[in-house]
């Protein structure tokens, strides 16, 4: 395609379509000249879509930010997606097909295979119902603000209160962020009903009994079932729920409560004031940047280059929307950082884990097709999740003070194992509301109710507080925007663990494989790309105990 095209309208790209669909292919090298034009112009249109997404989130009060991603979700993907399918039966029906070196393709052509399995072109007007309805959320959420000591700020920025040391200080913060998200739970909830009707629409259409089952397919699940998950939603509440109760019994016992309250689980227990890391965003980078230098000066390099083109937005603002993301930018090969930061520990993590998403983007640039560069999030949250730990030993120039460092990791390590309670919360209830589409708002809150208390706060009073409980999914973004996709955190936490342990006992070798894994991109099944990390891909009860006793006794060492 020529340097200079832009995506404006259809009519521009349709030619490039037509000729891609049009153009006869009599050999095994024209097929794979094919896929690589055919990945070209895929490339083009994501890192479009790409830009107008991250332009908008960098700003929702913008309406013409707004609007011109909603153009193409709503005037490009639709035309898009006939083409596609067609390409993809071209592709598949070709009689050159098996002249592609198997190995090379076997991803690559089971995804598209899959694909055609599942395309219904009268889910493309769904899609793009739920595309727009899905950015309602954003717009709800990043417009969030309360007022604390006559300031206006963000919910992220409200929230670092609750580690600080004046219990009523945290309790005032606490009280407010969530009356503030309880202003909009009506709309939310409606949001969200809306949203599970249309994508049960979509999995009827495409012959599946509910939604979860058509997720599974389109997010190429070829490695684990539903009853995988159930399993592994059981061994994290044998195994990981208890040390969480064991922590939050130390931790009250530390804080000389009588009980734990919902604000009392962030703040420092020796009473000291919350971790200030950096001041900026600037700074948070410079940081990082080293950090990473010390590891490997590629790693610092991949960072280096980003901020050289600008691609990166860090600092929490008004109208901002909420979360963090890597976007990889396929024509590019330099993606874009987006965050929040406050200045907090967990913005670090945050800078750290979307920084691993980055490298991953980098060391995967070069591979021939797009599909290649995008492996699935069990493969992709490894990549972010590992940063975070097997960077720890570089945090002295977040926390120049030794107690300051070890307090940082101690709350790390903590976060870490609580990541897994979190994540089986999420996707038990998740699967529950697909496998009962018909349910009631009323229905629904009592579902989460009951799968939060199952493993979440078991030690925590939540008396006075039970009108707030019922609506905490509604801050969880994954939920409104990307359905199903949240069991990955745990598999990859599970994971990066494993990674870490290696990189403990030979830091050289572990970050070798740690990067041989992931230029793999997605040209292997997950299980190959683990045992390339020298891991194994294994959410069995063993195995999770295994990794979680290796995380308490890195504790222990602090």
């Amino acid at each position: 395609m020529p340097e200079s095209f832009s995506v404006t309208d259809w009519e521009s790209l349709e030619p490039y379509f037509l000729e891609l669909r049009d153009r006869p292919i009599s050999s095994a090298p024209e097929l794979e000249r094919w896929l690589l034009d055919r990945s070209e112009l895929e490339s083009v249109l994501s890192e479009d879509l790409a830009w107008r997404y991250i332009r908008m989130t960098c700003d929702t009060q913008d309406q013409e930010r707004a609007d011109s991603f909603q153009y193409f979700v709503s005037e490009i993907e639709p035309n898009v997606a006939p083409y596609d399918h067609a390409l993809n039966e071209k592709m598949i029906s070709s009689e050159f097909l098996d002249g592609l070196d198997p190995q090379r393709y076997r991803i690559f052509v089971r995804s598209v295979r899959q694909a055609l399995e599942i395309y219904r072109p009268e889910n493309i007007p769904l899609k793009t119902e739920i595309s727009t309805k899905q950015q309602q959320y954003a717009a709800t959420v990043g417009a969030m603000t309360v007022t604390l000591d006559g300031e206006e700020m963000t919910l992220p920025r409200a929230s670092d209160r609750l580690k600080n040391p004046d219990r009523a200080v945290r309790e005032d913060a606490y009280r407010a962020v969530q009356q503030r998200r309880l202003q909009d739970s009506k709309p939310l909830d409606k949001l969200f009903t809306e949203l599970v009707t249309l994508r049960h629409r979509m999995a009827r259409n495409a012959d599946f009994a509910n939604f979860r089952d058509y997720m599974f397919a389109a997010l190429g699940r070829f490695d684990y079932t539903a009853e995988d998950c159930f399993a592994f939603h059981r061994a994290i509440r044998e195994t990981v729920v208890p040390l969480i109760d064991d922590l939050d019994l130390e931790r009250r016992q530390d804080l000389g409560l009588p009980e734990l309250r919902p604000w009392d689980l962030d703040v420092d227990v020796t009473g000291k004031a919350p971790l200030r890391p950096f001041e900026t965003g600037a700074e948070l980078l410079d940081k990082t940047i080293t950090v990473f230098e010390r590891l490997d000066p590629y790693l610092g390099d991949c960072l280096k280059t980003m901020r050289q083109m600008g691609h990166l937005d860090l600092e929490s603002r008004k109208g901002k929307a909420p979360g963090g993301y890597n976007y990889p930018l396929d024509e590019t090969g330099v993606p874009f950082i987006f965050m929040n930061a406050t200045s907090s520990l967990r913005d670090v993590i945050t800078m750290l884990h979307e920084g691993g998403h980055a490298v991953h983007s980098f060391l995967t640039r070069s591979l021939p097709l797009s599909a290649d560069k995008h492996p699935p999030s069990e493969v992709a949250e490894l990549a972010s999740m590992s940063m975070e730990l097997i960077s720890m030993d570089q945090w002295d120039l977040f926390f120049p003070d030794a107690d300051e460092l070890r307090r940082a990791k101690q709350t790390h390590l903590e976060s870490v194992l609580e990541t897994f309670p979190w994540v089986a919360t999420i996707d038990k209830f998740q699967h529950w509301v697909y496998e009962h589409p018909e349910h009631t708002e009323a229905e629904r809150h009592a579902q989460w109710t009951k799968t939060f208390d199952e493993f979440n706060q078991r030690t925590v009073s939540w008396k006075g507080l039970e009108n707030y409980k019922p609506y905490l999914w509604q801050k969880q973004l994954h939920l409104y925007e990307v359905p199903f996709y949240y069991i990955e955190y745990a598999m990859a936490q599970l994971g990066a663990i494993a990674v870490w342990r290696n990189f403990r006992q030979n830091p050289q070798q572990g970050l070798e494989a740690y990067k041989r894994a992931l230029a793999l991109g997605y040209t292997a099944p997950i299980g190959e790309i683990y045992a390339a990390a020298g891991i194994r891909f294994d959410f069995s009860t063993e195995y999770l105990r295994t990794l979680a006793d290796f995380v308490r006794e890195e504790m222990a060492k602090l």
